[in-house]
């Protein structure tokens, strides 16, 4: 089998491996090794985390996996299969895991035995063999069939993303809601691809297997992995159940936060955006909440909600949620949609992305991918561009250009973050009834509600009270009729 000339480590530029006119299965026999070269296992230079320590390699070693990653190119350009590659490592890494090698295969369509194809899954024994990895990790989610296939010719355990992400998840999570939301969403991936070695997973309890109870107690009674599934669904329905619960508390404890003091439901800003973009950064710097911030991937997993002022002082709500990423488990939206929903009923979203990644632009569309499944593609969205002091200027142009509603930012510095208050204050809905009204000084209630809820138009001290001309939301002007001044508009 003949296979591309791998580059050097050194970062010796590796053969084109794009599309090209003549990639045809007719073609002539002149181009026949191009087409063994694009489907050739590829090294990805660049991706390896081994350590050179020895002594820190014999100490990391106790604690993590060694894998290699695996992935399929089927569309886009080389670069955009690296960057995917490259995202993989990171969440390997995230995981605790030493990455050694990553490889790329290029083809029309995964293979559906092996999904990189026999020949390859042989390969990539040998490199598992010569690297001494215990784990492969495949670029993509891998049907039951793949993964019990690929795992039986290189001899060591294979995960998918969706599996990794998943134990990332299981993880960083912390509170009770989130902990049972990926124990949800693990066994939905987990039940269609529960396999055993041997027969020990089609092993039944008729007969004396069941302990020789004799007449009355034979026949084919339920398997293993019968009885395992059973037990994973009732699981599953006790965690919905829990779940419910908890998104009603959560909800309960949600209205009462958003109408404490003021009896007002406040405006609300969702920040989303992909992992690792630095919305729980930008959330310090608008509020001073004090959230963990990690430069690792799904640092924050749990919601953090902090109230905000605008610069004309309007109070709002700030929500940090949990960051997506590209191929975001369908089991984890699901198993987070009541936490999500957050966003889908959030006045205005502030859309975090890295200006300093690579692909910025992939970045956004995958966040808006979900925002859509979540039912929230139609609330007003503000770009957030951050990290700008470590960006190329270039990029952050071409962001600017493509994003009409954005703003550049640096949650770091500082920078551009007065410019973002004043667009949140924009873009936040603003009380539209007019009010004139007088106020008994005994009710300095009222007028501090004024301010902190509505617009003041114009105030004065009489003897009677406080004239004042405002506007409210239709809550507080309910509570303000009864001292409406006898003509006022």
């Amino acid at each position: 089998m003949t296979s591309a000339p791998e580059p050097t480590r050194d970062g010796t530029a590796a053969p084109d491996l794009g599309n090209h006119p003549d990639d045809r299965p007719d073609d002539h026999d002149g181009e026949q090794r191009d087409l063994a070269d694009r489907q050739a296992l590829r090294r990805v230079a660049g991706l390896s985390t081994e350590l050179q320590d020895v002594s820190e390699v014999e100490y990391r070693q106790l604690r993590l996996e060694r894998v290699v990653l695996i992935g399929v190119w089927t569309e886009g350009t080389v670069v955009d299969a690296e960057h995917s590659l490259a995202e993989l490592a990171a969440l390997a890494e995230t995981a605790g895991s030493l990455v050694l090698e990553a490889l790329m295969q290029r083809r029309h369509r995964p293979d559906q035995a092996t999904y990189i194809g026999s020949g390859k899954a042989r390969e990539l024994r040998d490199i598992v063999v010569a690297t001494g990895a215990d784990t492969v990790i495949c670029d993509g989610e891998l049907t039951p069939s793949q993964l019990s296939q690929l795992e039986s010719v290189v001899k060591v355990k294979v995960i998918d993303r969706t599996a990794l992400i998943l134990d990332i998840f299981a993880q960083h999570a912390s509170s009770r809601e989130g902990k049972a939301q990926v124990a949800l969403a693990q066994m939905e991936y987990m039940l269609p691809r529960l396999r055993g070695w041997g027969e020990s997973m089609s092993r039944q309890a008729g007969g004396r297997v069941a302990g020789g109870g004799g007449i009355g107690t034979r026949g084919p009674g339920e398997t293993k992995i019968e009885t395992d599934r059973r037990r994973i669904r009732t699981r599953m329905a006790r965690l919905r159940r829990e779940i419910g619960a908890l998104r009603t508390s959560r909800d309960t404890k949600s209205k009462q936060r958003r109408s404490a003091a003021s009896g007002l439901a406040l405006p609300s800003v969702a920040i989303a955006g992909y992992t690792n973009a630095g919305k729980s950064s930008l959330l310090n710097r608008l509020t001073g909440a004090g959230v963990l911030v990690e430069d690792a991937l799904f640092a924050t997993l749990d919601p953090t909600v902090r109230r905000a002022r605008t610069p004309d002082g309007r109070e709002y709500t700030l929500t940090d949620t949990v960051g997506f990423v590209r191929h975001l488990p369908h089991q984890l939206v699901e198993a987070f949609r009541s936490t999500l929903e957050e966003v889908a009923g959030a006045d205005l979203i502030l859309h975090v992305v890295d200006g300093s990644d690579a692909d910025p632009e992939s970045q956004l569309a995958a966040v808006r991918g979900v925002l859509r499944e979540l039912g929230a593609g139609d609330v007003t969205e503000l770009v957030v561009i951050n990290k700008s002091d470590a960006a190329d200027p270039l990029v952050l142009d071409r962001l600017r250009l493509h994003e009409r509603h954005s703003v550049v930012v640096s949650a770091r510095t500082g920078q551009g973050l007065d410019e973002l208050r004043t667009l949140v204050a924009r873009e936040l809905p603003r009380p539209s009834i007019d009010v004139h009204v007088l106020l008994p000084y005994e009710r300095g209630d009222l007028v501090s509600r004024i301010h902190d809820d509505g617009e003041l138009l114009e105030t004065e001290h009489v003897a009677e009270g406080t004239r004042v001309r405002a506007r409210v939301r239709a809550a507080l002007a309910a509570e303000l009729a009864a001292y409406d001044v006898v003509g006022a508009g």
